[in-house]
């Protein structure tokens, strides 16, 4: 699986650390940005790409990191075709998936732990989607994209 990740500065230590993370456990990675630290830098210069990977299939799905989640979150989901969703939980990552099969994950830098943050990567990553009455949902929800 081919990932894309990208952060502002709220997010570019843990950027970092996810890359070679990720990386170690055989995960392709494409780095939209930043690279370097910058506390000036624009969220959306950063997201708008990595959430277009997952659009064109540049990427299978991406990570966007800054303060709280919610910027990112919100300029994902004006992109079409992208499933973007601010994690707060471990079961909110898994649920994300399992019901709602997003592609893009959205986390908040500064409120979590690194190392809570990277248990929702993985359970993001590893749970599959539902199917069955989710997929019907989904697609009422996609829907509203046409």
């Amino acid at each position: 699986m081919k990932i894309g990740i990208a952060a502002d500065h709220g997010g570019f230590e843990l950027k970092g650390k996810l890359i070679e993370k990720l990386r170690k456990q055989g995960y392709e990675v494409k780095d939209y940005g930043p690279h370097d630290y910058d506390k000036a830098d624009d969220y959306p210069d950063f997201g708008i790409p990595a959430a277009k990977g997952v659009a064109n299939h540049e990427v299978d799905r991406s990570i966007l990191i800054c303060n709280n989640g919610i910027g990112m979150g919100m300029l994902a989901n004006k992109i079409h075709g992208v499933k973007a969703a601010v994690v707060y939980s471990e079961t909110s990552a898994h649920d994300t998936r399992e019901h709602h099969d997003s592609n893009v994950l959205c986390l908040g830098g500064q409120e979590f732990s690194d190392d809570k943050l990277e248990k929702f990567v993985d359970i993001w990553l590893t749970t599959p989607f539902g199917g069955g009455r989710h997929e019907r949902r989904m697609n009422k929800v996609e829907a509203l994209d046409k």
